[in-house]
C-alpha cells in the first residue's frame, strides 16, 4: 500500500475513534427522537364509506386512488352510511369515516374522541317521487300521508333526520307506510312501483341521484319551506338544483329546485397518524376543490360548520395548501424533515459544544503516540548518570527503542514532533557514547 494512502486511512482511522463516541451519541438521540415521533405513518389506512354505489362509495375509491400514489394502502369498510361510520370509528374498527352534519348528539361528539378534517361537500336530501302517485307535484312533507316511503336503512342516519322533520311538521309516521331499505333495493322498488317514494341524503356524484334524475316518471320534491328549515335545524342548510345543471340539452330540471342539505366531513380517531391526516386533508383539497352542482370552485374543503373539533393537520393543509417541502420532495422525506426538524435542532445545539472536544482529543490521541516514549528516553538517561551503570546495556536500551519509535506512523501534519524524539534519542546516544 503507497506510504500517503496509508497515512490518509490512519489519519481517518484516529479520527473516527476519537469522534466515536460523538456519533454514537448523535445516532442514540436521533433515534430516540425517531421512536418518540414516529414520523412514518403506516402503510394501511381504514377509511369507511358507505353503501355500495353511493357518493361515499365513490368517493372512498378517489381516496384509495389519490393515497396510492404515496404508497399508502386504503382500505373501504363498506356500511350503511353516516351513523354506521360513526359507530365503526368508535370501535376502532376504521380509522377514518364520512359523517353527515347531525348524525349524532352533542354528549356523543365531546366524548368520541374524533377529529374533523373539514366539510367536504353539500349532501342534499333527495326526495324522489313517482309521478302517478302525486300528479300535482310535492313540495311539503305534509303532502306524503298514505304514500309508501322510504326512508333509508338504519345505519344512514336518513330515518333519525326524517323522524326530526316529521316532528316538525307534526305527522304522524303510522299515516304512512314506512320502509327501511338501502339505495339501491329501495330505487329498485319505487321503479317496479312497489313504493311511491324514497328519501335519501347524498351528493349528486350518487349514481342513484345520477339515473333517477334522469328517469322519466321520477321526480325530485321542491322543499318549498327549505329557507324555514334551516332556521329550525342548525344543521341543515337550504340548497337550489340550478335549472338545467342535470342535461343542458334536455333542459333537466325544467325549473330551479329548491333542496334541503347537510355538509358532510371526513372524521378521524384522534390516534390516527398525523401524515395520514395530511394525506387526506392534500387528497380532500383536489377531489372537492373544483365547482360542483351545489358549491363554487374552492368552496371546499373548508373548516366551516364542523360539529367536531378540526384537526391541526386538516387546518394546516386548507388553509395554506401543499407544504413546501412536499412540491420538491418525495412524501416520505419531506414528511421525514418537516416531523423531525425540531428536534434535529434541539439534538444539534446539545451537541455542537460537545463537537468542540473532538479536535483536542484526536490531537491528543496522535501525539500520545510519540510523547509515551519521552518517558523511557528520561529513564535512560537517568541511568546513565548514576554510577556504575553498563553502558553497553543502556546502548541496547537505546537502540531498541528506536527501533519500536521507527515503526510509529502519525500523519504528515505531526511529523515534526515524530523527528523531534527521533532526534532527542540521537542527542542521548551521543552523551552515551562521551
Amino acid at each position: 500500500m503507497p506510504k500517503a494512502i496509508r497515512f490518509t486511512l490512519l489519519s481517518l482511522r484516529d479520527l473516527l475513534v476519537s469522534a466515536g463516541p460523538f456519533v454514537l451519541a448523535a445516532v442514540a438521540l436521533i433515534v430516540l427522537a425517531y421512536l418518540w415521533l414516529d414520523p412514518a405513518p403506516p402503510r394501511r389506512v381504514t377509511l369507511a364509506t358507505g353503501p355500495a354505489q353511493s357518493a361515499y362509495d365513490e368517493f372512498g375509491k378517489r381516496y384509495r386512488q389519490a393515497l396510492a400514489a404515496n404508497g399508502i394502502e386504503v382500505v373501504l369498510v363498506p356500511s350503511q352510511g353516516s351513523s354506521d361510520n360513526l359507530r365503526l370509528l368508535r370501535e376502532g374498527r376504521a380509522d377514518l369515516g364520512f359523517a353527515q352534519g347531525g348524525s349524532s348528539e352533542r354528549a356523543t361528539r365531546e366524548e368520541s374522541g374524533l377529529e374533523s378534517l373539514g366539510s367536504l361537500f353539500v349532501e342534499p336530501l333527495w326526495l324522489f317521487y313517482r309521478e302517478p302517485a302525486a300528479r300535482a307535484g310535492i313540495t311539503s312533507l305534509t303532502q306524503l300521508q298514505g304514500l309508501r316511503l322510504n326512508v333509508g336503512s338504519p345505519g344512514s342516519g336518513v330515518p333519525a333526520l326524517m323522524h326530526k322533520l316529521f316532528e316538525a311538521n307534526r305527522i304522524d309516521p303510522s299515516s304512512m307506510a314506512l320502509s327501511r331499505l338501502g339505495e339501491t333495493p329501495a330505487t329498485m322498488a319505487l321503479l317496479a312501483s312497489e313504493i311511491d317514494a324514497i328519501v335519501f341524503a347524498s351528493a349528486p356524484e350518487s349514481l342513484m341521484v345520477q339515473m333517477l334524475l334522469q328517469t322519466p316518471g321520477i321526480r325530485l320534491m321542491d322543499f318549498a319551506q327549505s329557507e324555514a328549515y334551516s332556521r329550525r335545524f342548525p344543521f341543515l342548510t337550504p340548497a337550489v338544483l340550478p335549472q338545467g345543471v342535470v342535461d343542458l340539452s334536455r333542459n333537466l330540471p325544467p325549473a330551479d329546485l329548491r333542496l334541503l342539505a347537510t355538509t358532510t366531513s371526513l372524521l378521524a380517531r384522534a390516534e390516527t397518524h398525523p401524515a395520514l391526516l395530511q394525506l387526506f386533508s392534500q387528497a380532500a383539497l383536489d377531489l372537492h376543490g373544483p365547482a360542483g352542482w351545489f358549491s363554487r370552485a374552492g368552496s371546499f374543503p373548508n373548516t366551516q360548520h364542523s360539529e367536531y373539533p378540526v384537526s391541526r393537520e386538516a387546518e394546516r393543509a386548507i388553509t395554506g395548501g401543499r407544504p413546501f417541502l412536499q412540491r420538491y420532495l418525495p412524501f416520505w422525506l419531506a414528511n421525514l424533515v418537516e416531523r423531525m426538524w425540531l428536534a434535529l435542532g434541539l439534538i444539534a445545539a446539545l451537541l455542537l459544544p460537545l463537537s468542540r472536544v473532538v479536535p483536542p482529543l484526536y490531537e491528543f490521541r496522535i501525539r500520545s503516540r510519540v510523547f509515551r516514549w519521552y518517558g523511557q528516553l528520561r529513564a535512560l538517561e537517568l541511568q546513565m548518570q548514576e554510577d556504575g551503570s553498563d553502558s553497553a546495556d543502556l546502548a541496547r536500551e537505546l537502540d531498541a527503542l528506536e527501533r519500536k519509535v521507527a515503526r510509529i506512523v502519525v500523519p504528515l501534519s505531526y511529523a515534526d514532533e515524530l523527528y523531534a524524539l527521533r532526534n532527542n534519542i540521537n542527542l542521548v546516544r551521543r552523551q552515551l557514547q562521551r
